[in-house]
């Protein structure tokens, strides 16, 4: 019911790398279901109500998962309130009270909230407009909302219905107002449907990455750092550093340019590129209210985005027509001002790097480079193996003044997109509203193992940022031109992707992902050195090995393993010693039994070579 203001978590720079993720299973989006999830969430505040007289009610809307409602109380809901909740949401649906709208208006409204004495109605009335909508429960509770809603209690089913979580919540979703209780809960139209949702809720929380990362020891956050700036350990640095090397040389081979561009810039590259007049609110420094103004307009900010860079860059000099293509890439860290409450782990942070690229090129160079830019991502999806996903074409929404350039502009470039999916045979859709302020988009979602869907790869046409800096090359006529930029990451983000991968893989990555792909154990101290000769000779092969020396015994060595998730270990004793060999076992193919030192190196080395298994 609050107004939603733009953020650049949204198209922004168009790569929508810190855009909340579409973690859902997929569900019915029939408006019966709709209706189930609101009127539940009713029926649980009029519950809380009648349990708990001193509650007051916010906001309560249904979400793509279930509900939730906002709850100003006294003390904190436990876990044996929230079973008294449900068992009396049992009693009111039995009652099968009808659900009916009233409408009148904002003066009668305002009556009617002051006799119950509940000033948060009093400030969501402020921002509705007549007429206004109460909905019943029978004659015993109501609220302001616009629905939609089941007819009555009778059809819902308690058998489909589970109060999940409370979680803290802040009014208006603003830190210095009144902190709230909020319960969450699910609705479904049948039981099976309600045992389906928890099974993939408790196998999405098995791989959920915050846990799995603790677990393999690859990133953590703490306080005095702060919240949504993550800290990479070694083993989480050589992902991540895996993850770069792999589209570094990927990019080398297509002809692309690595730069390096600073964290913070003058306010002005930001205005000229419009940024500033859309999202400034989002952008670091956050100071006192007092001094922001002042030293944003006159001082630095740090970077948001990395295309105004790229743009100095290429307006350094003037160009040729002879040197575009001209590809710039570079993973640029860029920082910005999420709200707390939105942030999750990995997949939503405030300092983040970007796999980020921009591509000048000539008007009749934009096809055959565009597609050259989706062949680099599915190249880049086919080695991660992320195999099921589709193709957004995210255009602009025409009704809308968020976007700047002319209709004419924003045909060609939403044409070329369209050209280009349909060159592929790809299967897409168009989201409408969904571009940048820029230029459209084509955006890849993927769907992982759970059929929770995720944003990934994007690349976008762009005709009104080379008009804003004046962009230009010397044609072969001697005129001089304007060229298309083409913005594209093939990843989003480092973050986000290393998010989604340890979930998708439930932290069992691939050989050539692992951050350390051998262990050797040894059964006892005597065969640590021809241990560390081993894992010597993998070394000079670029193999990532470790030699446990912490003296265990065999099974808690094996067991150790395991748990680290790794690829390989190999089991030596005096029988491997004697026949120069290693006994291997392999997380994805189990016992291999004794094999060759010179038989592993080989396999290793093809392997990691051709990014495939052991």
């Amino acid at each position: 019911m609050s107004q939603v203001k733009p953020s650049l978590a949204s198209n922004a720079t168009g790569l929508d790398t810190a855009a909340p993720i579409l973690r859902l299973p997929k569900t019915s989006e029939s408006e019966t279901l709709k209706k189930i999830r609101h009127t539940t969430s009713h029926v649980m505040a009029m519950a809380v109500q009648k349990l708990f007289p001193k509650a007051q009610v916010t906001i309560g809307p249904w979400t793509e998962q279930g509900f939730y409602y906002d709850f100003d109380t006294p003390e904190a809901f436990t876990e044996q309130d929230l079973k008294a909740i449900k068992k009396e949401m049992v009693k009111i649906i039995h009652k099968q009270l009808p659900i009916t709208c009233e409408v009148m208006s904002r003066a009668d409204a305002e009556q009617r909230i002051r006799a119950l004495g509940e000033p948060y109605k009093l400030e969501i009335l402020a921002g509705l407009k007549e007429p206004i909508t109460l909905y019943h429960l029978g004659d015993l509770w109501w609220d302001l909302c616009a629905g939609p809603h089941v007819e009555t209690t009778a059809q819902l089913n308690p058998k489909a219905i589970a109060l999940e979580s409370v979680a803290g919540a802040y009014w208006r979703g603003d830190e210095t107002k009144a902190q709230l209780q909020r319960i969450y809960g699910t609705a479904w139209e049948t039981p099976e449907q309600l045992a389906e949702y928890q099974r993939r809720k408790e196998e999405s929380l098995k791989r959920d990455h915050r846990k799995l990362g603790k677990e393999l020891g690859l990133f953590l956050f703490t306080d005095i750092v702060g919240p949504g700036l993550p800290l990479w350990t070694p083993k989480g640095t050589i992902l991540r550093s895996t993850l770069e090397d792999f589209l570094k040389q990927e990019q080398t081979q297509r002809g692309y340019l690595p730069v390096v561009t600073p964290h913070i810039a003058r306010v002005d590259l930001f205005k000229m590129s419009g940024h500033w007049q859309k999202y400034s609110e989002d952008m670091f420094p956050m100071m006192a209210e007092n001094e922001a103004e002042r030293l944003r307009e006159q001082g630095f900010v740090m970077k948001p985005m990395n295309c105004p860079f790229h743009i100095q860059i290429y307006k350094n000099e003037l160009r040729s027509y002879k040197e575009l293509p001209m590809r710039l890439a570079e993973f640029g860290t860029v920082y910005r001002y999420e709200q707390s409450g939105e942030l999750g782990g990995l997949t939503r942070v405030r300092g983040f790097t970007v796999d980020d690229s921009h591509l000048f090129v000539t008007p009749d160079q934009l096809d055959a480079e565009f597609l050259n830019v989706v062949d680099l991502i599915l190249e880049v999806f086919k080695c991660l193996q992320l195999k099921n996903f589709k193709a957004r074409l995210s255009f602009r929404d025409p009704t809308s003044d968020k976007y700047i350039g002319t209709d004419e502009v924003w045909e060609k470039s939403q044409n070329a997109i369209r050209r280009a999916v349909e060159k592929l045979g790809m299967e897409h859709f168009e989201g409408i509203g969904e571009a940048a302020f820029y230029g459209p988009k084509l955006d890849f979602i993927f769907t992982d193992v759970l059929e929770r869907e995720w944003q990934l790869g994007t690349v976008q046409v762009d005709y009104n940022l080379p008009e804003r800096f004046d962009l230009e090359y010397v044609a072969e006529d001697g005129s001089r031109q304007r060229p298309v930029m083409i913005h594209r990451a093939p990843f989003g983000s480092l973050e986000r992707l290393i998010g989604i991968l340890i979930e998708q893989y439930a932290g069992d990555f691939p050989l050539w992902l692992a951050p350390e792909q051998v262990r050797l154990l040894a059964v006892s101290e005597d065969f640590l050195p021809f241990c560390e000769d081993v894992a010597n000779q993998m070394r000079s092969l670029g193999v990532r090995v470790l030699v446990d020396q912490s003296g265990d015994r065999l099974g808690k060595l094996i067991r150790n393993s395991e748990k680290a998730k790794i690829p390989v270990m190999a089991v030596v004793g005096a029988k491997e010693v004697e026949a120069n060999a290693l006994n291997i076992r392999t997380r994805k193919s189990g016992e291999l039994g004794e094999l060759q030192v010179t038989d592993v190196l080989a396999r290793l080395k093809t392997a990691l070579a051709e990014r495939g298994d052991f």
